[in-house]
């Protein structure tokens, strides 16, 4: 039986993997989905990962671990890994830049146009939030109308330094690393990640169907994805 750590992206929280969750827990594996305190305009990457590290207390160092980063959430990931034994890193929808370097967010980076031109509102706290419009767009495109909008009221506001601050990220963790990239990404663009993945790992992503969101869209083929890493 592995354990999988399921690391969610920007707006989110751990109640976006919770189908994905179910179909694991069927064939017999375990998961935790943490909520990072991405609501906390102070807290960053290191803030995440002991997000993550808190939640993890409870599992045995000796268990198979496979800690799952999806959209930014593949930015915590490895930091974790650094500080926590692990079998596998599954990077979900993104793939991660170099270490010490702030996050790509530009028309240069792995980025679509519809992410990159993007208008965010902006609280007295620096944290953003998009129209509901401009979140099905990038994120549920491929959902029916009435789970888009399920999801859409459980986003919450992103802080802002993440995206400005460098990936605190001193070495590559000596754990195996595979990129899942969905064909039809509106945040990734595919032919862009697909050559970030190969130059990052050496090998071919993992292509799943669907949109960014892919633990909604298509949480089977997924958990099918997931499955071989155990």
């Amino acid at each position: 039986m592995a354990t999988f750590v399921l690391v969610h992206g920007g707006y989110h929280g751990g109640w976006c993997f919770e189908r994905l969750i179910d179909l694991l827990a069927r064939r017999g594996h375990a998961s935790i989905a943490p909520d990072l305190p991405i609501d906390d305009p102070d807290a960053g990457y290191e803030q995440y990962a002991d997000a993550v590290i808190e939640a993890m207390d409870g599992i045995d160092p000796a268990e198979d671990v496979v800690l799952v980063g999806h959209s930014l959430g593949c930015y915590v990931v490895p930091l974790v890994a650094s500080r926590r034994s692990a079998r596998h890193m599954v990077f979900l929808c993104a793939v991660p830049a170099a270490p010490n370097e702030p996050l790509p967010m530009d028309a240069t980076s792995i980025l679509t146009d519809d992410l990159v031109n993007v208008t965010y509102f902006v609280d007295a706290a620096g944290r953003t939030m998009q129209t509901p419009a401009s979140f099905e767009n990038l994120f549920y495109r491929d959902l029916a109308p009435a789970d888009a909008a399920w999801a859409i009221r459980r986003l919450r506001p992103q802080g802002g330094r993440p995206l400005v601050e460098p990936w605190p990220l001193e070495a590559w963790p000596d754990v195996p690393r595979t990129v899942v990239l969905a064909k039809d990404d509106n945040v990734v663009r595919f032919e862009a990640g697909r050559a970030a993945a190969l130059a990052l790992t050496g090998e071919e992503p993992v292509v799943v169907p669907g949109g960014h969101s892919v633990f909604l869209s298509d949480p089977e083929g997924l958990a099918a994805v997931l499955l071989s890493f155990a």
